[in-house]
């Protein structure tokens, strides 16, 4: 029932009118069922007045405008109801009784498509954040029929077009996600949050995510493309933010186990624990997850762990806390050239290096609502974490290891910020607006290390003589004031218009040395040098993007919008700590602007489709592209590569057909998806030879995942192909890897997997077989860890998930 009233979200979002009144309105709301009053629900008077009954079932408009009206009730699970009257001055009083929607499963409502699908738009107004008239997408990972053990994103993201996932690990432990161009690397192009707070090391400096929440515990992710810049922040490909389960209200304690084996030793536990006591919600959950991995030199062991806590101070006022741990240790078998990948790709030569992860996040929100037409949202959060690498990587790849010192890089990283959010409804001349207004402020210090390692074989992150080996050692200090807001205008019932603008102020800076070690042919060191640095860079700037909602019939509407994007140079861009990368001391700050136009329809139980054009200019776009040093040496020079010009059209549709043909028979379903992006991109400018209208890097021409769900009441059972063209991994549009294979094609691919799931009372089965087809692939050309070199995908995998509920 709660995804029906998303048909009402215009009438949600409509406030109390200043017009003159002279009738006084009042009520209250009971169950049908036992004449028991309704409290929290929502009455609307056509488009300009709305309140909420208090624990009584009581509701009142002091002053009603004389004309006539439709009264309207929304409360989760009860049945909407409508009373038609007309205002003439003189004091009413209504009593209403709703029908459970208990009594309408049996009908095609919003509630059952979500059960199809598993796929959704954002509202224009919801969680405390503006969407009218932006390319969205919510996925509710319960709803699909994937293998979620595994945190496999080319399943659980298979209804989201456009987007490029590199995939060079089995058990899902970070996401790297790109789309229209933008490198896929941890997600560093996207704003990344958890139940809305950043998530990533660092979100200006270093905003490389490498903690993705487990599937298993997320109740639904929102992803909003460009345009989310003004309200999120200044990345180009926007805002991924999972919304992990909220406390079920109706128990005290209510309990999910789930146990899952597969292929390559991966064993998955994951238990959960939920209710309410009195005015406190909890929601707390534990997974430990371990592998050996597809190919040799493999294996981790992961555990995650996260409480949350939601105390109501009253009807009006909650307060909550949000405390999440990580850790992971895995061992790396690192890169391959060409050569060796199609020899074997799952060989590998080497057996000492390691990554360690830990990673620690609390978040305290605060959530007021003044009335119905006003809300107020402040987030606290913070974050204190590691990474840590540690192995043999030469620039080539098929070196043997000679089982010297390693090669041991740390990062250290404390942030916190505060954001906080308004929302208010009013009206202006009888019509709706919606005003967001906000800011943001940050702080993150980082502090990086590189030197050498052990000559050993175990897990041992510490420094070989560290006062003279450590070779580079900088922090970086940053901090990140913001402000912005955006407000909706309904034009009429049809059309919408939705302008934004965002202030940033960002200081960013590196303050530290670098050094190299000079060895003779024997391996001696014969001098060590180092290099102090301190750079700063201070600017401030102005976002501004407007959006366009208009719905021409009932189930249909277009959309547009246009909004400027920015990204700051993080302090990899500053300094690098890779023997074969340059860094260009020249360095800019990246600029553009993104436009999408389209056409979706509102959610039914029967179809949902979301096609869209889109256009996104990329200026002082940030590359690598190769080059030979005086020593003949090929290297990769890190720079403004020069002016990208992605455009394409993204397309996703999705029809239950078999409840089209035959709509009375509602245990059978048949849902058939087809979701591709046709893109065509082009470096316009650029002032580095031989890239000017070259193909830019990370772009598939064609992008495709299509797929077929059929369902008897509860089992399930899904397939799903992902077809992506060639595309290339640097600016220059090299072919061949070389010796270091760090660059090159990465030749077209298709994936096939089939998934089954069956539910029987507490009980729930999955099954699943990852790659169907055998296929050997490759989604990465690494150029630092876990590399370097080609990071070939999983082959051919079977998974098993069991799962009770208590």
């Amino acid at each position: 029932m709660k995804l029906k009233v998303f048909k009402f979200l215009p009438l949600l979002l409509l406030v109390c009118s200043i017009s003159a009144a002279q009738t006084r309105l009042s009520g209250r709301i009971f169950s049908k069922f036992d004449s028991t009053a309704i409290k929290g629900c929502t009455i609307f008077l056509n488009e300009n007045l709305v309140t909420v009954t208090d624990e009584t079932g009581k509701f009142a408009f002091a002053s009603v405008p004389n004309g006539s009206y439709t009264l309207q009730t929304t409360a989760s699970g009860y049945r909407i109801e409508k009373k038609h009257f007309n205002a003439r001055g003189k004091d009413l009083h209504f009593d209403l009784y709703l029908t459970s929607s208990e009594q309408n499963l049996n009908e095609l409502t919003v509630k059952e498509k979500a059960a199809d699908f598993g796929f959704s738009r954002l509202r224009g107004v919801e969680s405390m954040g503006i969407y009218e008239g932006k390319k969205s997408e919510v996925i509710t990972p319960d709803q699909l029929v994937a293998n979620l053990s595994t945190n496999n994103a080319r399943q659980v993201y298979s209804r989201v077009a456009g987007l490029n996932i590199w995939e060079n690990e089995g058990g899902g432990l970070q996401l790297n996600i790109g789309g229209r161009g933008l490198d896929p690397n941890r997600t560093a192009n996207f704003n990344v949050r958890q139940n809305g707070h950043d998530i990533s090391a660092d979100a200006l400096g270093y905003p490389e995510s490498y903690y993705t929440p487990p599937i298993e515990a997320v109740g639904k992710i929102q992803i909003v493309r460009g345009a989310a810049s003004l309200q999120y922040g200044t990345q180009f490909g926007g805002l991924i933010n999972f919304m992990i389960k909220k406390p079920v209200q109706d128990k005290k304690i209510e309990v999910v186990a789930r146990q899952s084996v597969g292929s390559f030793g991966f064993y998955n536990a994951f238990t959960s624990a939920s209710g309410t006591v009195g005015k406190l919600s909890y929601y707390t959950f534990f997974q430990y997850k371990r592998a050996d991995g597809w190919r040799a030199n493999s294996r981790f062991n992961n555990y995650t762990f996260y409480t949350d806590l939601d105390y109501k101070l009253s009807e009006k006022t909650s307060i909550g806390l949000d405390i999440t741990h990580m850790h992971y240790l895995a061992k790396q078998p690192g890169g391959l050239s060409d050569a060796m990948f199609a020899d074997n790709p799952r060989q590998t030569n080497r057996e000492r290096n390691w990554f360690n992860v830990n990673w620690n996040m609390a978040a305290v929100h605060f959530d007021h609502r003044f009335n119905a037409s006003n809300e107020f949202n402040l987030r606290i959060f913070g974050l204190a974490a590691n990474r840590y690498s540690l192995g043999f990587r030469p620039n080539r790849v098929a070196t043997i290891d000679d089982n010297s010192e390693r090669d041991l890089i740390k990062g250290d990283f404390t942030n916190w910020g505060a954001e906080a959010r308004y929302l208010k409804r009013y009206s202006i001349a009888k019509k709706m607006s919606v005003l967001l207004v906000g800011g943001r402020y940050y702080y993150g210090y980082n502090h990086n290390l590189q030197g050498l390692g052990t000559k050993g074989k175990d897990a041992d992150f510490t420094f070989v003589e560290p006062d003279r080996f450590i070779t580079y050692d900088y922090r970086f200090p940053n901090r990140n004031i913001a402000l912005f807001a955006e407000n909706i205008f309904y034009i009429n019932d049809k059309l919408s218009i939705t302008p934004g603008l965002r202030f940033e102020h960002i200081k960013t800076t590196a303050d530290g040395y670098y050094g190299n070690i000079a060895r003779d042919l024997a391996g001696n060191v014969i001098n060590i040098s180092r290099t102090d640095e301190y750079r700063t860079n201070g600017r401030h700037f102005l976002l501004a993007g407007v959006g366009i909602g208009y719905k021409p019939v009932e189930k249909v509407e277009l959309y547009g919008n246009i909004s400027q994007n920015y990204r700051s140079i993080t302090f990899s861009d500053m300094r690098i700590a890779n023997p074969s990368s340059v860094i260009d001391p020249n360095l800019k700050d990246e600029k553009g602007y993104s436009i999408d136009l389209g056409v979706r329809s509102h959610q039914t139980s029967l179809f949902n489709y979301d096609v869209s054009l889109f256009y996104l200019n990329y200026d002082n776009r940030i590359g690598e592209v190769q080059f030979y040093d005086e020593s003949n040496r090929v290297l990769r020079l890190r720079s403004n590569v020069g002016q990208a010009i992605i455009m394409g059209v993204e397309s996703y549709a999705e029809a239950d057909f078999l409840r089209l043909a035959r709509p009375e028979n509602a245990d059978w379903s048949g849902v058939l998806f087809g979701n591709v992006a046709f893109i065509k991109s082009e470096y316009k400018h650029s002032e580095i030879p031989g890239v000017q209208g070259n193909q830019v890097e990370f772009v598939p021409k064609i992008n495709l995942k299509t797929g077929l769900r059929l369902g008897y009441k509860k089992l399930k059972g899904s397939f799903q192909l992902t077809h992506l063209t060639d595309q290339f991994s640097e600016a220059t549009n090299a072919v061949d890897g070389g010796v270091s294979s760090v660059v090159g094609l990465i030749p077209a691919y298709k994936i096939m997997d089939v998934s089954l799931s069956y539910e029987w009372k507490r009980f729930r089965a999955e099954g699943s077989v990852n790659n169907l087809t055998n296929e050997m692939y490759f989604t990465r050309r690494a150029t630092g860890y876990p590399g370097p070199g080609i990071l070939p995908s999983d082959g051919r995998g079977f998974y098993l998930t069991l799962q009770v509920k208590i």
